[in-house]
């Protein structure tokens, strides 16, 4: 696929100079028919995935699609390095460093403690095999990003410093993109019209601009005669993921979309943008990195799906909030976006701030 054969792009063209993108991921996704999975939980409700862990065969996920726009404004502003945050086990920190380099930057981490995992010291383990800044708490990750600006500034480096998940107006807008191009799949009969659809809610970004992107499709009568629902799992806690901070992002996401594409109708409010929006929390547990039991059964279960493969942290809840969803009655078909990556994670030898060694050692036992 082309740069500008980005849906955002073709249905708003004036967007076309004002909204730039990079070529990272392999669009669009395919959707697959959760049906065997329905029927092993002894669901009847319709439900499909949206593969988005299939994004790039070099890291896939939703990153992909918030990198190409924000690579894409890093390097307009003339940036030649940038800088991940989040967690030790962050999927954009993973997808910033594998995807970076082909489009010329380079780029390193700046991460904080998480419980400890498997899925999360594999990519910890990427990260810590290229450059890596820790710090020992996520209140110190301010200053920490500040700290690094001025690094770049003494090494005469142009460097574009990224907040966690990419979750910024712009960083939405590749998911704005995403609902638009799973709206002309629907267009073009590859799946039914959902009435419902469930995401894993860690940073924002990518919920704000689903809740943005079904608003702007159903305006440009693409796919949808209505905004489906949008449900947004838990996987991080409130506050970072209050339903009103997800709004949020999403009515400057709407007005930043209005305002380049030059279409004040896109210029969503926040009443109409919260109607559409549910965030369960009842799938988090313990919180933040700490698998649940309801987690666990999804990703056996969504392991019918060929080639999906779900993790504890992030996806597994997510999966398991769509199960609980059907079984709550929620309206059909519903439609599940897979976020985490499915691809191969390259080799990486151990290496790593000696002061994480016991956060490693405890992650790599069974």
């Amino acid at each position: 696929m082309r740069v500008l054969d980005r849906p955002l792009l073709r249905h708003l063209p004036r967007l076309a100079d004002r909204l730039p993108f990079v070529a990272l991921g392999d669009f669009p996704t395919p959707i697959d028919d959760l049906a065997p999975v329905m029927r092993d939980a002894r669901l009847s409700a319709p439900a499909y995935v949206k593969r988005d862990d299939r994004s790039s065969t070099v890291y896939g996920g939703n990153k992909v699609r918030t990198l190409e726009v924000l690579f894409a404004e890093a390097l307009e502003g003339g940036a030649t390095h940038v800088v991940s945050t989040g967690a030790f086990g962050t999927n954009h920190g993973v997808a910033t460093a594998l995807h970076a380099p082909r489009v010329g930057l380079d780029a390193s981490a700046l991460l904080f403690p998480q419980p400890a995992s498997p899925c999360a010291l594999e990519n910890f383990e990427v990260l810590a095999a290229r450059e890596l800044h820790a710090i020992p708490h996520w209140s110190a990750l301010p200053p920490a990003m500040l700290a690094a600006s001025l690094r770049a500034r003494l090494r005469h480096e142009r460097t574009y410093v990224m907040v966690p998940g990419g979750a910024t107006p712009r960083g939405a807008l590749g998911y704005v993109n995403g609902a638009l191009e799973l709206a002309e799949q629907v267009a073009a009969g590859e799946v039914p019209e959902p009435r419902t659809i469930v995401v894993g809610v860690g940073s924002t970004c990518t919920t704000a601009g689903l809740l943005v992107g079904v608003h702007v499709a159903s305006l440009l009568g693409v796919g949808f005669r209505a905004p489906p629902s949008i449900v947004g799992v838990r996987v991080t806690p409130w506050p970072v993921t209050a339903k009103r901070r997800i709004v949020g992002l999403a009515v400057r996401a709407a007005r930043l979309l209005a305002e380049l594409a030059g279409e004040p109708r896109f210029a969503f409010d926040a009443a109409t943008l919260g109607a559409a929006l549910t965030v369960d929390g009842t799938q988090l547990g313990r919180g933040y990195g700490h698998a649940t039991a309801a987690g666990r059964d999804a990703l056996v279960r969504f392991a019918a799906v060929e080639g999906l493969v779900l993790d504890t942290t992030y996806s597994a809840k997510a999966a398991a909030g769509l199960l609980d969803a059907a079984r709550r009655g929620a309206a059909a078909p519903l439609l599940f976006w897979s976020t985490k990556s499915t691809a191969p994670l390259p080799s990486a030898a151990p290496s790593a701030p000696w002061w994480t060694r016991p956060w490693v050692h405890h992650a790599s036992r069974p």
